[in-house]
């Protein structure tokens, strides 16, 4: 988007407080447009093609992963900012990095991972995602990491503890202030949720554990779907739910829109200080939040909680623990890169080469470690 397009409050296309490493200006791009394209070209983005959403990687070559869901975020961030007059690119560059940190096999190997770091500082991938960025991909000759802008880095870290943020200098000033982070780090985060209950909708009526009927009653998502059979009562099943999340999607996306430009109004930030001192101005309206929380407890009872998700989760959650184990108890079964880092800090060093692996390669490792292949 061009500078004459944005918004006041907008953070300025050519005008970041900074990256860590100074470097030259990009030619014929802004700073944020550098940082998407260093995001896309960094191995850790390319791994969340193979890293869990729900579903496990080998449960089907249609279920969403960690890299779909990146661009699905991003396509309604970007949208939404366009309307809003923000900056695109950023909101671009903060989506497409947000779960550069996860571990394989989604939450439930975030949460053994959490647990066997526990006396370590434990794990949250959000942090993760950061220490991706600043200092575990090596790509570059002048620095460790990416060295994004200040502002790209800033939208990635949505929630950070006080004591964390003490230890990431500016980056997370903002925790210990009080203050907030940019328009365009608040629709990324909005983004984000809203993405993950329309895609988890489609991923399990496409696997079999979720009931068309059943979510006839579900707010937004099912006055769609009777709308839907109303108006084309012949189509099959499957078009009938992708019109109707389709359609559910857009109305949030809708909502959001309208309500957070109702906010900024009201608000009327001049500049992205004040955007800083102010309450959180992008929103759903209380109804339309009401409604999202509503097919959020419903996915985590009949989606995330059922038997068969649970199974898996239960695999996953031994064989993130099982490693974990496994490298703290022998070093030297892990890779070169990987016993250097270990030297100064051995739980941290196996807990980025955990994160860092995808479902198949965690899968590929646990069976290297503890089975013996038959002759």
């Amino acid at each position: 988007m061009s500078i004459e397009c944005l918004a006041d409050y907008a953070v300025p296309a050519d005008a970041t407080w900074g990256r860590q490493h100074e470097e030259k200006r990009a030619f014929g791009r802004t700073e944020f447009q550098r940082d998407r394209d260093r995001i896309i070209h960094s191995t850790a983005f390319r791994r969340l093609e193979y890293k869990t959403q729900v579903f496990v990687n080998h449960e089907g070559d249609h279920f969403r992963t960690r890299l779909t869901h990146s661009l699905e975020v991003a396509q309604i961030a970007r949208s939404i900012a366009s309307s809003l007059k923000l900056n695109v690119d950023l909101v671009e560059a903060i989506a497409l990095a947000h779960d550069l940190g996860h571990t394989p096999f989604g939450h439930s190997g975030q949460d053994a991972l959490n647990e066997s770091m526990e006396e370590y500082g434990g794990f949250e991938h959000n942090l993760q995602s950061l220490r991706v960025i600043d200092h575990l991909e090596l790509r570059y000759a002048q620095f460790d990491g990416l060295n994004l802008c200040f502002e790209t880095r800033e939208g990635i870290l949505k929630h950070c503890s006080l004591k964390n943020a003490a230890e990431l200098g500016d980056v997370g000033r903002r925790f210990i202030e009080n203050r907030r982070p940019s328009l365009e780090a608040q629709l990324a985060n909005v983004a984000d949720g809203l993405a993950y209950n329309n895609h988890d909708i489609d991923d399990g009526l496409r696997s079999g554990l979720l009931d068309l009927v059943h979510m006839s009653e579900l707010p937004v998502f099912g006055e769609h779907l009777r709308s839907v059979s109303r108006e084309y009562p012949h189509i099959d099943e499957p078009r009938r739910a992708s019109e109707a999340i389709r359609r559910t999607v857009n109305s949030f996306v809708i909502d959001l829109t309208e309500e957070s430009d109702r906010l900024i109004r009201e608000a009327r930030p001049t500049s992205l200080d004040e955007v800083r001192k102010l309450p959180e101005l992008i929103s759903f309206s209380d109804e339309m939040e009401q409604k999202h929380r509503e097919v959020k407890q419903y996915l985590h009872q009949y989606l995330y909680r059922h038997y068969k998700v649970q199974r898996m989760a239960d695999k996953a959650k031994r064989v993130v623990s099982s490693l974990f184990k496994a490298f703290k108890e022998d070093v030297g079964l892990l890779p070169p890169r990987h016993q250097l880092q270990a030297k100064t800090d051995a739980p941290r060093a196996i807990s980025d080469y955990i994160a860092g692996m995808t479902d198949r390669y965690a899968m590929k490792e646990y069976r290297q470690i503890f089975l013996v292949d038959p002759l």
